[in-house]
């Protein structure tokens, strides 16, 4: 068995997504083989996509059933009922807000996962175009070598050797061998077009992940302010930032399940992908690169041979050769012509250049370094990237049913809050001890001096600050001024000054409240009798 098969196991979650039912548009069966040129393929994908737009729809029209049972239907104005409404009311919105806050940290990891993942693939990418530009550069070099710079040196050494035929002959033997080495590096595979791939492909997609990781992030950010501003609102009983924050919840709600519909198109694809990504990579470089070289990389056994292989032990061969020769000529050939020393030496250094860029060029044409690369890639995209969609799928879903469970308590919290400001409608605006009046005073201060039962209840420098009218001195005993005193609850600090007898009108109440006085009086009237 390859080595690679060993290696590299597709995880369980790889298995599963690559089971799903592949459908298209016409609800016909699809292959699930990753093949993202193929209409059929994309029309499955998509078929993904808009299943997450039912999901939005269903979810939708359950909200607005939820809202007209909730607006229509009549409620109960017991104190019980209202209290129970209020306590359903926080308590849901708490768990809401429990269920935002643990969907923003399942998304937090699932979102580092995939960015974790994408960029171990681009780091591969960026390797492997690496090794790939070295060994053009090391093919050129040697070949630019034995064509031009060889060639000088030979066609000076041939001038001045013209008189000696065994040097010519050795010099020809050297020219030979050049030229076996410029054709075994021309058999060798040119990578440019490869290279050039592989940079637009990982440039593409480090600009893809950057978008998608920033959009996430600020996806995260809107539903965490959403959810705080929506339990800020129910807690200030706010109806403008109540209906505010409810229509922040609808275009998360909505933002929600569009990422869930890219989560499950892009993981599902992936996953076919990652299921047999060898049959893929042959299928798609067999008109750049031969299937025995692809495969080379692709599985790298010791089983299977290097096809260039020949070439290395040819230029080997060849070098070695040379460099012989070169030796022999500088030995005898110098002493009798010394102006070809030079050359010679030239040459020496250009043999021993061609041989340490041979030592490079085989380490890089082994298989290891780029198999290495390839596995990379994998795990980074077929472990780390798949599991972090998967965990975003699980956020958009946690998303959509949280946002669901605020916007269902936003009209109860609504009627709730209508309800109690209703509650104080039979109350004279004018009254101190309504709330509603104590609100519309704070806003809208009187221009002119109002003077109130609490105006002359208070200091003697408030008293003679607002110059109160003269008052008519009562005579009425202090068993009067005890039970009046007795209807505030017998604190003085309610009323300092007696109200029978000085002149000063009564506060005004609601009917209810004034009955309440009047039999609290009468209760008070029969248990304390006046002294005659």
């Amino acid at each position: 068995m390859p080595a690679a098969r060993v290696e590299y196991i597709a995880p369980w979650w790889v298995v599963w997504l690559h089971s799903v039912p592949h459908l298209g548009l016409r609800l016909q069966p699809v292959d699930s083989t990753f093949s993202p040129r193929d209409e059929s393929y994309q029309e499955s994908l998509l078929f993904l996509a808009l299943l997450a737009a039912v999901g939005l729809g269903l979810n939708l029209a359950f909200l607005a059933a939820y809202l007209v049972c909730t607006c229509c239907c009549p409620r109960g104005h017991g104190v019980q009922s209202k209290q129970r409404g209020s306590c359903c009311v926080t308590w849901t919105a708490v768990a809401a807000g429990l269920l935002c806050c643990a969907a923003v940290g399942v998304g937090f990891y699932g979102n580092s996962e995939t960015n974790d993942g994408v960029h171990q693939l681009i780091y591969s990418l960026d390797s492997a175009n690496h090794t790939f530009s070295g060994i053009d550069e090391l093919v050129s070099g040697n070949t630019q070598k034995m064509k031009m710079d060889l060639e000088q040196h030979l066609a000076r050494l041939s001038e001045i050797f013209a008189a000696r035929g065994d040097y010519i002959q050795t010099l020809k033997f050297m020219q030979q061998m050049a030229g076996n080495i410029i054709v075994q590096l021309s058999r060798l595979p040119v990578w440019r077009e490869v290279t050039t791939q592989l940079t637009e492909m990982s440039n593409q997609t480090a600009f893809v992940e950057h978008y998608r990781w920033l959009s996430y992030l600020l996806l995260f950010i809107l539903d965490l302010v959403t959810c705080l501003f929506t339990c800020l609102g129910l807690a200030k009983r706010s109806k403008c930032l109540l209906a505010s924050v409810l229509c922040c919840g609808v275009l998360t709600l909505l933002l929600s399940w569009a990422s869930l519909a890219a989560d499950s198109a892009a993981a599902v694809g992936t996953s076919d992908f990652c299921t047999a990504p060898d049959t893929y990579i042959l299928n798609s470089t067999q008109n750049r690169i031969s299937t025995e070289v692809a495969r080379y990389y692709l599985h790298c056994s010791q089983s299977i041979s290097s096809p260039f292989q020949q070439s290395l032990t040819v230029f080997q061969r060849s070098l070695t050769t040379m460099q012989i020769q070169v030796t022999g000529l500088l030995q005898f050939a110098v002493p009798l012509f010394p102006t070809s020393e030079k050359d010679l030496l030239g040459i020496q250094l250009l043999l021993n250049s061609s041989e340490t860029s041979l030592h490079q060029l085989t380490a890089m044409l082994d298989c290891r370094g780029l198999h290495k690369d390839y596995l990379d890639a994998l795990t980074g995209i077929c472990y780390d990237g798949i599991e972090g969609l998967l965990f975003l799928g699980l956020f958009s879903l946690l998303a959509a049913l949280a946002f669901s469970t605020l916007i269902c308590a936003g009209p109860r919290a609504w009627k709730h809050f209508t309800t109690r400001d209703r509650d104080y409608d039979d109350i004279d605006d004018n009254d101190p001890f309504n709330p509603q009046a104590r609100r519309i005073a704070a806003h809208n201060p009187p221009r002119g001096q109002l003077h109130s039962f609490c105006s002359y209840s208070s200091g003697l420098g408030s008293q003679s600050s607002l110059q109160p009218p003269t008052q008519t001195i009562s005579n009425a005993p202090v068993s009067e001024y005890m039970n009046q005193a007795m209807l505030f609850g017998g604190n003085p600090r309610y009323e300092n000054v007696p109200l029978i007898g000085r002149g000063s009108p009564p506060p005004t109440y609601s009917p209810s409240m004034r009955a309440t006085y009047m039999s609290v009086a009468d209760e008070h009237l029969r248990h304390y009798e006046f002294p005659s």
